[in-house]
């Protein structure tokens, strides 16, 4: 039998062609840009009541969350807060943080994802990670290159882990795998979605 409408798509079990159906879904939301708007506020009231004064944040790509502009009014409210992006160590795969502001020189890594040039690095108290896919339990879904995973298992202090997404990319049989490093948080356009009880 031929349906006149097209059945949505199931979640595909294969993690690689599971990000490859979120990545397509997500850049093809006809309303993403007033589910931006939703998570940008959902965000700014999150982060009143944090008490870290450094971010590290990213580079939105692929159709990503773009937080910047929450993180730029945060920033303002205090002088010592520091929104920081992440320049990749080609040696070791892991993130390192730079100062960013609006305006601040940038220069195009190896993947073509600009990054802040030559401002200061630093530690952030509290890290934005962008999610392709999440499950329960701040279980996340990346790109699979690993990087936040390694940056993760060497930063003392660990930074309190807040993934954002779109509420689409909720898979609930996503499981952990013996090397993710679960979030703390995970903020979607409908509010907090998931927080670990000792947040």
């Amino acid at each position: 039998m031929n349906l006149p409408f097209p059945l949505p798509l199931q979640p595909s079990r294969d993690k690689k062609t599971l990000r490859r159906q979120l990545q397509a879904e997500r850049q093809s939301l006809v309303d993403r840009h007033q589910r931006s708007v939703h998570l940008q506020e959902v965000l700014r009231v999150w982060l009143i009541g944090r008490v870290e004064n450094t971010i590290g944040a990213y580079w939105p790509i692929k159709g990503e969350f773009d937080a910047l502009p929450a993180l730029y009014c945060w920033s303002e409210a205090e002088p010592d807060r520091r929104i920081g992006l992440p320049v990749m160590d080609r040696e070791t795969k892991q993130l390192r943080f730079h100062v960013w502001y609006p305006g601040c020189p940038m220069e195009e890594d190896a993947y073509g994802i600009p990054k802040p040039k030559d401002t200061e690095q630093f530690e952030p108290g509290l890290l934005l990670v962008p999610c392709v896919g999440f499950g329960p339990g701040g279980v996340r879904l990346g790109y699979g290159g690993g990087f936040y995973d390694r940056t993760l298992a060497t930063l003392q202090p660990r930074p309190l882990t807040v993934g954002v997404a779109y509420a689409h990319g909720f898979v609930p049989w996503l499981e952990a795998e013996p090397h993710d490093v679960p979030l703390d948080v995970v903020l979607t356009e409908d509010g907090v979605h998931w927080q670990h009880p000792d947040i």
